[in-house]
């Protein structure tokens, strides 16, 4: 399997994948690379409908070109625990922040919530952020309060009384619970619809339609949310009864 940067002509093939509607892997088969690299390269790049081949060649080139002349700084060069590679690690974090940025968020606070995402622990302070993602603590402070405003992440201190922002199980439950409400909402103005427009109207009929299937869609996301919930993070059962 080659490895190494995607060459121009690689990056050809993958906008001609992706004219063809072939799918990531498909395309990564045929160039013989991983498809999280095809994946990384399409998301970084515009998507699946906006990715360029040219573009994206000469985009890399000057991200590479700024890594060159900013690599006296280092901090990006720490070791990993586990025994991680740090450049796989930092690729990474790229396709996962650009990932989130494509479901809406906001640069900064796409970097600030793959970076809690992809640490250990779990959470992080203002100045481990800022010292991570290079940034200044008013960029954090703003990514956190933004994200805070969406209920993705929540604050606590720690030990040292230092605020801590924090990501974890409850939180994505919470974010699923969130999406199924939104989408009773959606179902209750949508029937709202049909009593303005008169029912058996063709309009009102598609209200109707859009109301059946998102209630339909939030109910499975609820009780979805519930069960993994109580299968994936329950706490495992502690007997104090038990002999030897």
């Amino acid at each position: 399997m080659p490895g190494g940067r995607l060459t121009q002509q690689e990056r050809q093939q993958i906008a001609l994948g992706l004219a063809d509607g072939l799918a990531y892997a498909e395309i990564a088969r045929r160039l013989d690379r991983p498809t999280s690299t095809i994946t990384r390269e399409v998301m970084r790049n515009g998507g699946p409908t906006a990715y360029r081949a040219d573009l994206a060649h000469r985009a890399t080139e000057r991200r590479a070109h700024r890594r060159k002349q900013a690599a006296p700084r280092g901090p990006e060069a720490l070791p990993q625990p586990h025994g991680r590679d740090p450049e796989a690690v930092r690729e990474y974090e790229e396709t996962f922040t650009t990932l989130l940025m494509q479901s809406g968020l906001p640069k900064m606070m796409a970097r600030v919530l793959a970076c809690l995402y992809t640490t250990d622990a779990g959470s992080l302070t203002a100045s481990e952020l800022a010292q991570r993602l290079q940034v200044s603590p008013a960029s954090v402070s703003k990514a956190i309060a933004f994200l805070e405003g969406l209920e993705l992440v929540r604050r606590e201190r720690d030990e040292r009384r230092r605020e801590r922002y924090v990501v974890d199980n409850e939180l994505w439950y919470q974010s699923m619970i969130r999406s199924a409400r939104s989408n009773a909402q959606l179902a209750e103005v949508a029937r709202q619809g049909v009593g303005v427009l008169g029912s058996g109207t063709p309009a009102a009929v598609r209200l109707e339609n859009i109301a059946r299937f998102v209630d339909f869609v939030g109910e499975s996301i609820a009780r979805a949310a519930e069960q993994a919930r109580d299968v994936l993070y329950a706490k495992p059962e502690t007997t104090s009864d038990s002999t030897a």
